[in-house]
C-alpha cells in the first residue's frame, strides 16, 4: 500500500513509519524538518511541508491510497487551530483523488470521548493545560466525520513509549470506560490493522489496555 504519514517525525507517526516498512508498504511522510526522520529505506520518500500548507499538502497526498494525521504539539494555553487547519487541508486534497481511507489519531478527551479519563485528568490536567487544544481536536474530528471520505477516528488512551504487544482494546462502547494507558507502538500497529480490515470504518474507537 502507499501510505502518506503526516507527523511522522516522532511518537505514534514514527512508529507507524517504522512498522509499515517492516510490513512492505510505501510509505511517503510530510514532515517540516526531514532531518528529524533518520529512517533510510528506499521505501520511504520525504517530502518537506507544513500540513497548513494546502499546496504541500496536495502534492503530498497525489497517488497515495491512504493518508494518516498522527501530528501533536506540546501543551498550552493559547489558541490552537493546526488540527482543524490541517485537516480541512488534507480532507479538500483528499476529497476527489485516488486517496481512500483517512485515518486522523486524535485522543482521549475529544467528541463522545471526554470524562472518561479519570478525575485528575477530566477536572485538572485537561482544563488547564489541554482546553484549547481539545478544542480543536473536536473541530478536527467534525470535519473528518462531514467528509466523504472513508474514515476512522482513533482516540488513543494515556500514550507510554512501552513496547509492541499487539494486545489492547479498541472501544466505541464507552458506558462505564475509564481510559487507561497504551503504548505508541500499539496505537501504529491498530492502525497498520485498520488498514487492511477497515473495521472500524465511521468510528472512533478508544485504545487502552
Amino acid at each position: 500500500m502507499k501510505l502518506l504519514v503526516i507527523g511522522a517525525t516522532r511518537g505514534i507517526g514514527r512508529s507507524l513509519v517504522e512498522q509499515a516498512l517492516d510490513d512492505g508498504h510505501s510509505i511517503r511522510a510530510l514532515v517540516r524538518d526531514p532531518g528529524r526522520l533518520p529512517v533510510l529505506d528506499e521505501r520511504l520518500d520525504l517530502v518537506k511541508g507544513d500540513i497548513r500548507d494546502k499546496e504541500a499538502v496536495r502534492n503530498a497526498v497525489a497517488d497515495q491510497q491512504a493518508v494518516c494525521i498522527t501530528i501533536g504539539i506540546n501543551p498550552t494555553r493559547k489558541p490552537v487551530s493546526v488540527f482543524s487547519a490541517g485537516t480541512e487541508n488534507v480532507i479538500d486534497a483528499m476529497t476527489g483523488s485516488a486517496s481512500g481511507l483517512l485515518i486522523c489519531v486524535t485522543g482521549i478527551g475529544a467528541g463522545d470521548s471526554k470524562h472518561h479519563g479519570g478525575f485528575f485528568y477530566d477536572k485538572i490536567f485537561n482544563p488547564l493545560l489541554l482546553k484549547t487544544i481539545y478544542a480543536d481536536k473536536d473541530r478536527q474530528e467534525k470535519l473528518v466525520r462531514k467528509s466523504k471520505l472513508e474514515w476512522v477516528i482513533v482516540r488513543p488512551g494515556f500514550l507510554t513509549n512501552g513496547p509492541l504487544t499487539g494486545t489492547y482494546r479498541a472501544l466505541t462502547d464507552l458506558e462505564g470506560i475509564k481510559a487507561g494507558k497504551i503504548s505508541r507502538a500499539d496505537v501504529a500497529h491498530f492502525i497498520l490493522t485498520e488498514l487492511h480490515s477497515k473495521q472500524y470504518l465511521s468510528k472512533t474507537p478508544l485504545l487502552t489496555y
